[in-house]
């Protein structure tokens, strides 16, 4: 039996890194790592120019926002505190450092000396959140606030292993040669939210991923992998839920509000890694494919190094690029400077010649065909909402429940009239949280100052 919900579409694959093994990619001689890597968070430098620092040491602590500490992933001295714009042309502060090659672990850097069944839920929290995980699917959300804000609210554990876009292999690598750690990493889990039972999402399209999982977990039954019809997009967390439980998330909120919380694979093998050597999430695996890479790879990447080092390890461009992507193409994000740093979030970095991108279209133009509102996993109308996007009319869009979608492409990718449906959508929701949040400013402007007594 395979699991899958309504709506979505089969994307062609391209997943031609599913044989590559992982390569470790020695540290280059310059690391740029940014002092914002989650949304809406900044960290404050702990360190200056001109320190040594060791690898796994703390280099930024949270200043503002919901984030969680960045680590050196090397060991070297602090050359320049500077600022570069990231993908969505905003400033973030970046430390760089020098790397002086000795890869000297910090003394703070050891295993958690307690058993797992010694162990309670506070302390995985705290390892957690000191180890600096994230959430590396892409959202980047803090990986300690999603266990404090779901304990006791969940009965149902589900590890998302369905890599679903396109080209991204990178967690299919890790389940075929490290599934010991996403396995321990479940039961960290398991154990930090008092549950007995866990869901190991894997798309039909990886059963030598499945075979490995089930070996590794031999007859136990605390954890189950779970085989799901390969669709895009899959690995969306209200999808994934939906297939696996038949409950639908309503707008607004969260796993956690039917009974479901959801880390992904690499996020899992991060919380192991924390525990059983104490090392912070100062390495990632990143898919580096499309047409213009001369050895597509999958490669486990220092956080810090530029996207033109790692492309380079994989033998350069054998074409022009038209376009670079950091993620997968669907959800994925254009990068203007290939100088950009790998972060937490940085699952793949794509890189397409003219002749794999799209031909922007200026003429297009809706048929209604209906292909679009057939697809949508969210079962919207995103024809009416790109229609009312570009007649600048948010509020009809709202009412269409413009803000439950999750921007999965789906739409954009059936279109045969090749309306940019998804950026039209996200130009209503950022008009409708600008609109918002001036209301909001609006409204505390004019509360009247409490006469402190």
């Amino acid at each position: 039996m395979t699991y899958t919900f309504r709506g979505g579409t089969h994307v062609a694959e391209h997943k031609n890194t599913r044989n590559s093994p992982i390569e470790k990619m020695p540290a280059p001689a310059e690391l740029h790592i940014p002092m914002s890597q989650h949304i809406g968070a900044h960290c404050a430098p702990t360190v200056k120019v001109g320190d040594r620092v060791l690898r796994g040491q703390i280099i930024g602590e949270i200043e503002s926002g919901l984030g969680c500490p960045v680590h050196s992933s090397v060991s070297g001295t602090v050359k320049a505190i500077t600022s570069y714009n990231n993908a969505q042309a905003q400033p973030v502060k970046t430390i760089v450092i020098e790397n002086d090659g000795e890869y000297e672990l910090h003394p703070d850097i050891k295993p958690f000396d307690k058993k797992l069944t010694e162990t309670t839920t506070e302390e995985i929290i705290e390892i957690v959140k000191k180890a600096g995980i994230s959430g590396m699917g892409g959202a980047s959300f803090p990986t300690y606030a999603k266990i404090s804000s779901a304990i006791g609210k969940v009965d149902k554990l589900i590890i998302n292993c369905a890599e679903c876009e396109p080209f991204i292999t990178a967690n299919h690598r890790l389940m075929l040669e490290r599934p010991a750690e996403i396995i321990n990493g479940t039961k960290i889990l398991l154990k930090a939210f008092g549950l007995r039972e866990a869901d190991i999402a894997v798309e039909d399209n990886k059963l030598d991923a499945v075979d490995k999982l089930e070996e590794k977990i031999g007859d136990s039954k605390m954890i189950k992998v779970k085989v799901m019809k390969t669709k895009y997009p899959q690995g969306d967390e209200r999808q994934l839920i939906y297939a696996l439980t038949g409950k639908e998330i309503p707008q607004g909120k969260l796993p956690a509000d039917v009974g479901c919380v959801i880390f992904n694979a690499e996020t899992c093998a991060s919380v192991y890694r924390a525990f059983s050597q104490g090392l912070p999430l100062i390495e990632r695996i990143v898919t580096v494919a499309g047409d213009c890479v001369v050895t597509p790879k999958n490669v486990l990447v220092p956080i810090g190094t530029t996207f033109k080092d790692l492309i380079d390890f994989c033998g350069g461009l054998k074409k022009e690029p038209k376009k670079i992507i950091s993620g997968g193409p669907m959800m994925g994000f254009a990068q203007w400077d290939i100088n950009s740093p790998v972060i937490k979030g940085t699952s793949a970095i794509l890189v397409f010649s003219e002749a794999m991108c799209p031909e922007d279209k200026q003429d297009y133009a809706c048929i209604r065909c209906g292909r679009c509102v057939k697809n949508c996993p969210m079962h919207l109308m995103p024809n009416y909402l790109a229609m009312f996007s570009q007649k600048g009319k948010y509020e009809d869009a709202e009412k269409y429940d413009v803000m439950s979608c999750v921007e999965c492409g789906t739409c954009s990718y059936n279109c045969p009239g090749h309306v940019p449906i998804v950026q039209y959508i996200r130009v209503s929701k950022g008009a409708l949280r600008a609109k918002k949040a001036a209301e909001s400013a609006k409204a505390a402007s004019n509360m009247p100052d409490i006469e402190k007594k």
